[in-house]
């Protein structure tokens, strides 16, 4: 639901999709996380995280949030602190063996996790806020395993189920914080677009070799998230990235497949990607379920070139030629850092983001405007 506050925001409001990129101090901070007296640890981490809302402050977008530099991947951080996880699946990603958490014991947290987070936030930022929550089915499917969790979780539907309680519950503690957007992140869906990873095709990330089915995944999928954005007294927004890894995405596809399918979802706004190729194309706009706002991606996360404010602009009038524009925001494409040691630069998203703004601007002078002509000529 729209509150106060986002009722207020602009046509073309600006906002992030969550990470910026941890300056090594940081990431060196992160690190020293169980090292350090837990005091100064905070103490440190607040500082820092007041800086990365300064810098959204000062590149001037409309909706800030902390930039997840309390996290050091921007889904590990829920599962550490909920507790049942241990990484010991054993997996390649993009040429790489690494090994990634699984569910092996009941998910144990009473009491929401980010609530202080949200606080923080909320109270050093007088721009309406932002905060980022990973979606019950990313998180069911990609770490419910039959070798490590059928103790915990006889299926994963099972654990869906308990992933959707809780984190309904942390929504509402977010929105209780003052917060105005709680965002959820939802790659998984994606992959639905991805037509050669659903054909059973290679795919260089071998959590993603599975059986898939759109019909039957997808409700069960949309019926979690529904759950946790059913009542909540904040702005639901869910962003649909083909992720990021290293600049380069997971998968690939326009966003035809999923579309039509969110007709259903109980949530006010979508963050699509249009920015980077291989990822959505402006047309499939013309698929955007009716009570659906767009959070248009227009700034590309992956690749180092600046892209100009011209491109940009274009881009985002593209979208406005199909979706009205006082149903669109413009956003990066991505999260900058959805890991922590991403190679994006600060100064580079912070150049982005200053780029995006300059954009929106740009574009509410523009349609003003169109609007302002129009109007005379039917007179």
């Amino acid at each position: 639901m729209k509150t106060v506050r986002t009722a207020q925001l602009p046509r073309f409001f600006t906002h992030g999709i969550g990470s910026l990129p941890r300056p090594q101090v940081v990431r060196d901070l992160l690190a020293q996380r169980q090292e350090l007296p837990p005091d100064r640890y905070q103490k440190t981490l607040d500082d820092l995280v007041l800086f990365a809302i300064r810098l959204q402050e000062q590149a001037g977008l409309d909706v800030v949030g902390d930039g997840e530099w309390r996290r050091t991947q921007y889904i590990r951080e829920f599962l550490l602190r909920v507790g049942g996880f241990e990484r010991c699946r054993r997996f390649t990603h993009q040429g790489e063996t690494k090994f990634t958490e699984v569910v092996v014991k009941r998910m144990s947290a009473h009491e929401p996790v980010f609530l202080e987070d949200a606080r923080f936030l909320v109270k050093h930022t007088d721009r309406v806020t932002k905060f980022a929550l990973p979606s019950p089915f990313l998180i069911a499917v990609r770490y419910w395993h039959e070798d490590h969790s059928r103790e915990a979780y006889p299926t994963l539907q099972h654990f869906l189920d308990h992933l959707a309680e809780i984190l309904a519950r942390e929504a509402k503690a977010l929105a209780s914080a003052g917060i105005d957007i709680v965002q959820l992140d939802d790659p998984a869906l994606t992959y639905f677009c991805d037509r050669e990873l659903m054909a059973g095709g290679d795919i260089h990330d071998e959590r993603l070799r599975r059986s898939w089915d759109i019909d039957r995944q997808f409700p069960e999928a949309l019926t979690a998230i529904n759950r946790v954005a059913d009542g909540l007294q904040a702005e639901v927004h869910l962003h649909c990235c083909h992720s990021v890894y290293k600049r380069r995405s997971d998968v690939r596809g326009d966003y035809q497949p999923i579309l039509p399918r969110l007709q259903g979802a109980k949530v006010d706004r979508i963050n699509l990607e249009f920015a980077y190729p291989g990822t959505g194309d402006v047309s499939d706009l013309r698929l955007l379920p009716d009570h659906l706002s767009l959070g248009m991606g227009v700034i590309d996360v992956r690749e180092e070139r600046l892209q100009t404010v011209e491109e940009i602009e274009q881009l985002g009038a593209a979208g406005a030629a199909i979706v009205a524009p006082e149903r669109i925001a413009l956003n990066p494409d991505c999260g900058f850092a959805p890991d922590a040691g991403e190679p994006p630069t600060i100064d580079e998203a912070y150049e982005k983001l200053c780029r995006l703004v300059e954009t929106a601007k740009r574009l509410r002078t523009r349609f003003l405007v169109e609007s302002q002509c129009e109007s005379i000529n039917t007179k």
